[in-house]
């Protein structure tokens, strides 16, 4: 039986505990529960509001407009961290799985990172991606979602150490900030239909259950 995304990042999860430092850890765990008590996943869009435009360059550097998928149907919009991230990877790979599906539920995909259209090519490159990889330099849209969160001087000493410049790989000097793991399911009239943000980026929505929503919906009609 195939493992799910979720069995993938509970697995991944523990060997990084195995191997990351306890203080890295805490200081990762501390952010986390700060996020959470910050409110920023309840005051992020929510099902029911109107998404956001979204307009940005695509990994092949080409100007991209959600309108031309939501034209066709409703589109699942999802917010990673960058290629770099490897809990980001699993949760890309997982979506190409199940390309198919999405498709014959009428729906499209694309996913939403802050790295610039490089990395973003890179990206899709490495995990085989046929999906729109959009580069959202400067977080304009991230934040007009609501799910852009900043680092906290201890999370940036974290990163430090592992070698991450969060800046340069974003392409936005100075800014060390981060979308929250969310994901969305915009309908063609704008309104969000689903919403699911985590402040904990180990965790992701598992593709299946937001194909359990599209399947629904297309049964009903």
């Amino acid at each position: 039986m195939t493992e799910t995304l979720t069995d993938q990042l509970a697995e991944h999860r523990t060997n990084w505990r195995a191997r990351v430092p306890a203080e890295r850890q805490a200081v990762m765990d501390q952010h986390v529960a700060h996020l959470a008590a910050s409110g920023i996943a309840r005051a992020a869009k929510q099902v029911g509001d109107r998404a956001p435009a979204v307009r940005l360059r695509d990994q092949s550097g080409r100007d991209f407009d959600i309108e031309t998928l939501l034209a066709k149907g409703p589109v699942i919009v999802t917010f990673y961290r960058g290629g770099w991230c490897p809990f980001c990877n699993l949760e890309l790979k997982a979506y190409q799985a199940v390309l198919p599906r999405i498709a014959s539920a009428g729906a499209s995909l694309v996913a939403i990172s802050p790295e610039k259209p490089d990395d973003s090519l890179a990206t899709a490159g490495k995990n085989a991606l046929s999906f729109p990889v959009l580069s959202d330099i400067g977080q304009l849209v991230g934040k007009a979602f609501g799910v852009v969160y900043a680092f906290t001087d201890e999370v940036r000493s974290v990163y430090d150490g592992f070698k991450l410049d969060i800046p340069e790989k974003n392409g936005a000097p100075d800014d060390w900030s981060l979308p929250l793991s969310a994901t969305y399911v915009i309908g063609q009239d704008g309104v969000i239909l689903f919403a699911d943000t985590r402040v904990d980026y180990r965790e992701r929505t598992d593709p299946l259950e937001v194909l359990q929503i599209l399947e629904r919906r297309t049964a009903a009609e």
